[in-house]
């Protein structure tokens, strides 16, 4: 048995998965915006947790970011700022006296997926987050792939195709998010869009509702241009990485009731007639993220 646990931006989930992966615990609490209170929170969930069951556990943790491989630091830590430049691994092993393995959440989402969800008869996974952010992560072999500089995965920090791409260009770093994937494809990203183009402040899921159930003709025009950035960012992904699963997750990915019309788009992009790669929902919807972290000390993983 293993603890897991998802340091959200809102929400700290903790869950106790048994030896078949099933759940033997689930809790959530309040997220504190302190870098020193979520060390805190933390020990007090596993302490509370151990006592429960009258044993010590293993304890793996996703996160928003990824570390850093010169100093161990979390970087890109959007909506939890909190957790930026500290070395949050090193703090909570010392903290619970353990080692406790740490991960990004998108890669704990996609491997969660890959052990015992949705793709777990695939061999190559890649498993996407569209949310507030725009995240992801490369599974291979159910063993999490990290890469070199550890931004495996991070298809949303790509640019947005065709844009960007004329080599004359002055872009700062700042116009360069302003081009991204994320910046087009994240609930965040869509509500801008969308107050830019039509003056009116609107959730990304009342978008979704109003377009589905043909409310405006500007609802159903503007997911029709998601519709297109989204098939062009896979196409780029599969001419990359060329997964047999992408698994869908996040609450925007919630919204998306035309998987099957977005494979198709995609494939035209590809210029190929049917494509191999399946789309996917999760098993586990937002309830990855921890599951995947209690997987991380079952086996080998990177």
């Amino acid at each position: 048995m293993q603890i897991g646990i998802d340091l959200g931006a809102t929400k700290i989930e903790s869950v106790v998965l048994g030896d078949n992966g099933e759940e033997l615990h689930r809790e959530r609490e309040e997220s504190p915006h302190d870098y020193q209170e979520t060390l805190n929170s933390v020990n007090l969930i596993v302490k509370k947790i151990e006592k429960k069951f009258g044993k010590e556990f293993n304890v793996g943790v996703c996160h928003p970011g990824s570390s850093s491989t010169e100093d161990g630091f979390i970087k890109n830590a959007h909506n939890s700022p909190w957790l930026n430049d500290k070395s949050f691994n090193l703090d909570i092993s010392k903290k619970l006296n353990k080692n406790v393995l740490c991960e990004n959440d998108a890669n704990c989402f996609a491997l969660s997926e890959a052990v015992d969800g949705s793709a777990q008869h695939y061999k190559i996974v890649f498993g996407i987050i569209l949310g507030s952010g725009c995240g992801g992560g490369l599974i291979i072999n159910k063993k999490i792939v990290v890469g070199s500089n550890n931004m495996a995965g991070e298809w949303g920090h790509n640019f947005l195709p065709f844009l960007g791409t004329l080599e004359d260009e002055k872009i700062n770093s700042y116009d360069k998010y302003k081009t991204s994937i994320e910046n087009y494809l994240s609930g965040s990203g869509l509500e801008r869009l969308f107050f830019e183009t039509y003056n009116a402040k609107i959730s990304a899921k009342e978008i979704f509702n109003n377009a589905i159930n043909k409310k405006d003709k500007k609802y159903i025009e503007f997911i029709e241009r998601f519709k297109n950035r989204l098939s062009r960012s896979l196409a780029l992904l599969i001419n990359t990485v060329d997964p047999d699963a992408i698994v869908f997750g996040g609450g925007v990915s919630n919204e998306i009731v035309f998987l099957d019309e977005i494979k198709k788009r995609t494939e035209k992009w590809l210029n190929e007639k049917e494509i191999n790669t399946v789309f996917l929902k999760p098993k586990y919807g937002d309830a990855s993220g921890v599951r995947g972290a209690a997987w991380l000390g079952r086996k080998l993983i990177y």
